[in-house]
């Protein structure tokens, strides 16, 4: 990497353009991201797009009016100083405020270097551009306020609220209490079955974990595998599989570390006070995100919770 103080007043035009280029393509990553979901938004970032297309443009001229047609490709991660941020394309699924703060934090580090240098170039029609487009980076948050007041009336931001929120239901919520569901009923069954054919607590610690973690990776594997997202609009396959994966382990391993107690009467009470937490929280879910009324998700989420539980203990005592 070469220090900032090294560069000579071609290289310094030659990484405007290509910061101005990066900035160009990632407005038309976030416009082209919230296309079809946040169309204002999408808009907004457009507009940005197009700012620094004429920004990128000004300086091309002015390199190839000193320097000729060859822009040598020096980008930030060659230079000291830049923060490499995480790639856009990485983030998925982008939200529109993590979007926003990613082009606060962008303009931010461009200005400081259009300031830094314009006070080491000489050249006069350099220092003169370089002051421009610092001012210019300086409006853009203006600009950018501007804008959204324009394309994002409230209204609109309502409506982009609740696009939101059901993207949120969509993608985490559901196969979240889908794993959460299934890892707190299913396991119940052969979890009290060995506790009570045992009667010993390591044995059915044992098997509480195996039924959890197996559940967990049936279960992640087919949300994944059920719907790849582009249809439903529900997102990343991985990421559902993975948040499904995760909360059926959780659900099932909630309960079975009570098992780890030596005294299996302690043990068995104080799992069974888990597996009613657990069912209470899948309810205050259900009652939250999935506008069901929180006594009908309880009856249910409970009948079907005590059904699996007692045909555990029947089955361990037979």
């Amino acid at each position: 990497m070469k220090r900032f103080k090294d560069l000579t007043e071609r290289e310094i035009l030659a990484l405007a353009i290509s910061l101005e280029e990066e900035h160009e393509r990632i407005y038309a990553d976030f416009s082209e991201n919230f296309r079809e979901h946040f169309p204002a938004s999408a808009t907004l970032f457009g507009e940005m797009r197009a700012e620094e297309s004429e920004h990128r443009r000004m300086l091309t001229e002015l390199f190839r009016d000193r320097f000729g047609d060859h822009i040598p490709l020096i980008r930030r991660q060659d230079v000291k100083g830049f923060v490499s941020p995480k790639a856009v394309w990485l983030t998925t699924p982008l939200r529109v405020e993590a979007a926003r703060a990613h082009a606060e934090a962008m303009e931010l580090e461009t200005r400081l270097f259009y300031e830094r240098a314009s006070a080491r170039v000489t050249d006069a029609r350099l220092r003169t551009l370089l002051n421009d487009l610092a001012l210019a980076e300086r409006q853009h948050e203006h600009m950018s306020e501007a804008l959204e007041q324009q394309l994002r009336p409230e209204d609109v931001q309502r409506q982009e609220a609740a696009t939101r929120h059901r993207l949120f239901v969509l993608q985490i919520v559901q196969p979240a209490l889908a794993g959460l569901m299934d890892g707190s009923v299913s396991t119940l069954a052969p979890l009290f079955a060995a506790a009570f054919a045992t009667q010993d607590t390591w044995s059915a610690f044992l098997v509480g974990m195996a039924a959890s973690v197996g559940a967990g990776i049936s279960m992640g594997f087919t949300e994944a595998l059920s719907d790849d997202g582009l249809v439903t609009g529900r997102g990343s396959p991985v990421l559902r599989g993975v948040v499904c994966g995760v909360m059926t382990t959780v659900g099932g391993v909630g309960h079975t570390l009570p098992y780890l107690i030596g005294n299996f009467q302690i043990a068995t009470t104080v799992a069974v006070l888990v597996v009613a937490t657990e069912l209470i929280a899948i309810s205050w879910i259900r009652y939250r995100y999935m506008d069901t009324p929180f006594l009908r998700a309880s009856f249910q989420v409970v009948v079907g919770g005590l059904l699996v539980f007692l045909s555990g203990i029947l089955i361990g005592s037979a």
